[in-house]
């Protein structure tokens, strides 16, 4: 077992509680679907309205506060909804840009520690910038002082927004070097799971732009890096088995819709 007794209770606790602040707090957005509420009953139509809202913000009320549940035992500091930083030079926005025209044109293929080393150079040459940047969603100092920056994204994230997927981690990099140029830092793409399975994930569609070695971490590629070996595995079970603690309440809270 990759996780910590701790750890289990930690992600334990992040699971209840998400779920029961959901029902507490969870308002069904007015919506007349007669023939599916008839042909499927109005517990049904709530639980799907239910799922649908829980999927938009998975990431956030769940699987970030998961990241840092585990990582808290694993690394020194983490936290969510971080700033890289608020500045990057002249020449590192050159930089960047050339790296981004160079990737859209396939002159060169993805190569996150040259990229890394050419921004690092110039990070801070030139007039600094202020800038406002997408924020971190998980922020991991490591023990020997290496910073992850993670973006979470879906399991299945639009192929055309790895462009502007890639600008944000370049530009994360950039900012943090401009405060701290010696900073060993690498910013990633995070998917918490692998809807493919048991099939591999489609990476092709990011191959023009992400460094696939350096730059993205899939399901048990993540969550073992945070958690340690089998940590991925642990979190399967423990969902399961807090599903199976919460059945009762859930099956309650939707009996509610059909006495109404």
């Amino acid at each position: 077992m990759a996780l910590s007794h701790n750890q289990i209770i930690k992600v334990e606790n992040v699971l209840r509680n998400s779920l029961r602040h959901k029902f507490q707090n969870y308002n069904p957005e007015p919506s007349s679907m007669p023939f599916h509420t008839r042909l499927l009953g109005k517990d049904r139509m709530a639980l799907f309205s239910f799922i649908h809202s829980l999927n938009t913000n998975f990431g956030t009320s769940i699987f970030e506060p998961v990241a840092l549940a585990l990582a808290s035992s694993s690394f020194a500091s983490a936290a969510s909804h971080q700033t890289a930083g608020t500045q990057i030079s002249s020449e590192a926005h050159r930089v960047i840009q050339n790296i981004m025209d160079e990737l859209a044109t396939a002159n060169s293929s993805p190569n996150k520690p040259q990229e890394i080393n050419a921004i690092r150079a110039v990070c801070g040459q030139g007039e600094m910038k202020t800038v406002k940047l997408t924020k971190v969603d998980i922020k991991l100092v490591a023990h020997n002082g290496t910073i992850y920056l993670f973006d979470l994204k879906t399991a299945k994230p639009n192929a055309g927004g790895f462009k502007e997927f890639k600008r944000t981690l370049l530009e994360w990099i950039a900012a943090t070097l401009a405060t701290n140029p010696t900073a060993n830092v690498q910013s990633l793409i995070a998917i918490p799971y692998n809807p493919y399975e048991p099939q591999p994930y489609n990476r092709w569609t990011m191959r023009g732009m992400l460094d696939l070695d350096n730059e993205l971490k899939v399901a048990n590629e993540f969550w073992d890096f945070i958690g340690g070996e089998g940590a991925y595995q642990d979190l399967l079970n423990i969902f399961e088995r807090i599903g199976i603690e919460l059945r009762p309440e859930i099956d309650n809270y939707f009996t509610r819709y059909n006495q109404k």
